[in-house]
């Protein structure tokens, strides 16, 4: 590897390229804006009360009291000591946000197409497709962050893990752990759990390559390597990834002990998510066509049509004024695929699907395998309930598949694997070994199999009926002529896409066919390429993000406003819990302890409370909760805050317990439960505590108090007062690791009461009880990435010298 400056200064251009082209598509950040991104806003609201610790204290906070009661920050954007990839990661994200997202698109893709040897300008030409991929700018405009962080590090993964089975094991064994390293401190599981069924589709074409070659022997020595890089990357990651181990068991990923639903029908026990929340999103057969041609099924749930549209003639007939019509029809819910709900089609493009298919008769061997079967298992699976025997198979059998929801999103897969191969077809294209026949036929089934399929759909448009799942509410609220609008609107757009991607077709294959008659050079075919890529996905990309979607910085920084409810329970400066029924979200997150919040993954015991009776507006379960204060709307739609004078305080002497042998009772017995005076306990669990004197009743006085002195999001102080010794009840959601308990000083033990709270006994006198969050697991995570990370750098400076030494 000889490092000139005449090899280096192509790949230093690129980059500027990639750095000037993400600033572009983003250009407004260059004016000091910021994208407004939804998850974003709810992320914000979530995570307000730790951010406001650390910014106090200098400290971290692994606990919040802002959201379902109190939960571990794990998943909140917790910061760990010696996390040294998070820095790096955050070297590389140097550009401002989104811009920073897209630039690793571009960046990743290129260098994994260098790693298999693929002609600098045919990486810019890939990086350009994958970059820009429908899907992938789609999530930088709702705010799937991590996600995106996390798919673009996955090219630099599969780079480390090409270069290692190519016999290049130091440089394979180093990258591979660097990018899972960085892959990982993404924190998206979801989207690294699909990255690894696509190396596996990888491992398995490697290895049916060393069986037919006799290199079985290098085979398994790559993978040792590999498992090493691996561990290695696990081990950067330790405090996050051990933390969120932890949490996941008794969260909402977690198995659920309950076997009965709110209603009292049978539950379906899974060790993860129900199927009928993995599989909510599923796509459709027909409706995986949008992949090439983007509003084939409407394109998403808010198409802007504008005025001269059905819909905003439709509007103008119900009696808006032309600028409402208008503004109505910027948000027409053209689409009608089979999911709920869809912001945008998943389009990967007419030219690079185009490209795909020529590949499959130019490529051979094992890329083309591992390429083509990433994207059949990637499309397959994003089927779900519509594939049933298949997405059965995996929810009930493959390890950890049923922890994830939103089957759709493994297309991710496939938005990767295609551009891949589009650019072997051109590489293949290029290459003078093939004979011009080989060419021309494979150019001639391209043709026919893309631009046949666009044909076919334009002949037999009057056969589909363009009716949408959520027709019926459209109907019922808008009238038929409104839908009959809809469907004439979406017949319009099926039409014009359609017969733009046939467009696209006829253009790429005279661009081929120019190339293989001498008519076009190959620089100039790269270029034409390149720039036709850009236009075709960049056009389709714009329709759903773009300059508008941007605001004023500080608008996004701070996304909520306080309402006369907010001002008027912030003027409560004491420990208690709000509950908001105007809105959904981490809005009341941002201003109070809430019981509301926005999350994948509360704490399942908490969302058991939540679904049994919370969502019921149950009192007592409420007082139990400590929710001192109720927003709700007055008559005329405002919000107003209601004081609940019966809420339970902070901490409370109970007088027995209500025992009870599982968790089902344990729960169904809180609608009844005088709780002010009883407190439920599951002596399967925790009996063992009162076997010697069994279950004691105690002796409440009006001189027993408990009171709370002193509060932060991970330490609670209170003070007591009992002539005898007595069980307190604390309104603090029960978590079993990391809260430790303290009376005068000394060491205690509480344990889980009323299903999801915490008690404990505390003996007669005056006594002072302390609750610390000092979880362990963080403890013991920083340790393993401390010295993984000095590991990392000894290897990595050995691995250099190693290198220089070859050369």
């Amino acid at each position: 590897m000889s490092f000139t400056l005449k090899k280096i200064l192509p790949h230093v251009v690129v980059v500027l390229g990639f750095i000037l082209l993400s600033l572009t598509y983003f250009n407004p950040v260059l004016k000091g804006q910021s994208i407004f991104q939804s998850d974003i806003m709810q992320y914000i609201g979530m995570s307000k009360q730790q951010s406001d610790f650390r910014e106090a204290t200098g400290d971290e906070t692994y606990w919040t009291n802002s959201a379902f009661g109190g939960m571990p920050t794990y998943q909140l954007g917790a910061k760990y000591p010696h996390n040294y990839i998070k820095k790096l990661d955050l070297v590389l994200r140097f550009l401002p946000r989104p811009a920073d997202y897209l630039f690793l698109y571009l960046l990743g893709f290129y260098i994994f197409l260098l790693v298999l040897k693929v002609d600098y300008r045919l990486s810019v030409l890939g990086a350009i497709a994958f970059g820009f991929s429908t899907y992938l700018i789609i999530i930088l405009g709702v705010g799937h962050n991590s996600k995106a962080h996390a798919i673009a590090y996955m090219p630099l993964v599969l780079s480390g893990i090409v270069l290692t089975f190519r016999r290049n094991y130091v440089a394979g064994f180093l990258l591979t752990a660097l990018a899972m390293a960085l892959e990982l401190v993404a924190n998206h599981f979801q989207m690294t759990y699909y990255l690894l069924l696509l190396v596996l589709v990888l491992g398995i074409a490697y290895l049916v390559d060393a069986y037919k070659k006799g290199l079985l022997k290098h085979y398994f020595k790559s993978l040792g390597v590999l498992t090493l890089a691996v561990v290695l990357a696990l081990a950067l990651n330790a405090s996050g990834i051990l933390a969120t181990q932890e949490y996941v068991k008794e969260s909402s990923r977690g198995t659920s002990e309950l076997t009965i639903n709110p209603d009292g029908t049978k539950k379906e026990i899974s060790s993860g998510l129900d199927k009928a929340y993995i599989t909510q999103y599923s796509y459709g057969f027909f409706e995986s066509l949008n992949l090439f041609i983007p509003r084939l099924t409407g394109g998403g749930n808010g198409e802007e049509m504008g005025k001269g549209s059905h819909t905003y003639e439709a509007f103008r007939k119900l009696g808006a004024s032309p600028s409402q019509a208008l503004e109505a029809s910027k948000n027409a819910p053209l689409y009608w695929g089979d999911q709920p709900i869809v912001e945008a089609p998943a389009y990967v493009g007419a030219v690079v699907i185009f490209l795909f298919v020529l590949g499959l008769f130019l490529v051979r061997g094992r890329l083309k395998w591992w390429l083509v079967g990433g994207t059949l298992l990637s499309l397959l699976l994003s089927y779900g309930k519509n594939l049933e025997f298949l997405t059965d198979f995996f929810i009930y059998n493959v390890p950890l598949y049923n922890k994830f929801r939103a089957v759709t999103s493994i297309q991710v897969i496939l938005e990767l694997c295609l551009p891949v191969m589009a650019v072997f077809a051109l590489a293949r294209l290029f290459n003078g070994e093939i004979k011009k026949d080989e060419k021309l036929k494979a150019l001639k089934y391209a043709v026919f199999i893309t631009g046949g399929i666009a044909v076919l759909l334009l002949l037999f448009k009057s056969s589909f009926d363009f009716a949408g799942v959520n027709d019926a509410f459209y109907r019922q609220n808008y009238g038929q002529d409104f839908v009959d609008a809809l469907k004439a609107d979406r017949r319009a757009v099926f039409s014009s896409d359609t017969w733009r991607t046939l467009l696209l077709v006829l253009v790429s294959a005279g661009l081929v066919f120019a190339y293989i008659s001498n008519k076009l050079k190959e620089h100039w075919v790269i270029v034409a390429f390149a720039i036709l890529i850009g236009i075709d996905l960049i056009g389709v990309d714009r329709r759903y993000v773009n300059n508008d979607d941007f605001v004023a910085s500080k608008q996004v920084k701070n996304p909520y406003q306080m309402h006369a409810a907010d001002k008027e329970i912030a003027r409560d400066t004491t420990h208690f819990r709000v509950l908001d029924l105007t809105s959904s979200g981490a809005r009341a997150s941002y201003f109070h302890n809430s019981l509301n919040g926005y999350h994948a993954a509360k704490l399942r015991r908490y969302e058991d409370v939540y679904d049994f009776y919370i969502t019921k507006n149950h009192m007592d379960v409420l007082n139990l909760l400590n929710t001192k204060y109720i927003i709700a709307q007055d008559e005329n739609g405002n919000p107003v805050r209601y004081l609940n004078e019966e809420a339970n305080g902070n901490a409370w002497f109970i007088r027995e317990f209500k025992t009870v042998s599982s968790v089902n009772e344990e729960i169904k017995t809180l609608d009844s439960l005088d709780n002010k005076n009883i407190a439920v306990l599951n002596s399967e669990e925790f009996g063992d505590r009162f076997a010697n004197n069994g279950f004691p009743k105690y002796v409440v006085d009006s001189l027993a108090t408990i009171e709370l002195m002193d509060h932060q999001p991970n330490y609670l102080k209170y003070r007591s007062h009992n002539n005898h010794d007595g069980f307190a009840v604390f309104s603090e959601i029960f978590y079993p690791k990391g809260w430790k308990t303290y009376i005068d000083g000394q060491k205690a033990d509480h344990i889980r009461v009323n299903y999801t709270l915490r008690g404990m006994e505390i003996p007669k006198g005056k006594h002072v009880i302390e609750f610390k969050f000092d979880p362990e697991v963080v403890k013991t995570g920083s340790k393993i990435t401390l010295a993984s990370s000095l590991l990392f750098v000894v290897l990595f400076f050995v691995g250099v010298l190693y290198k220089f030494k070859r050369q």
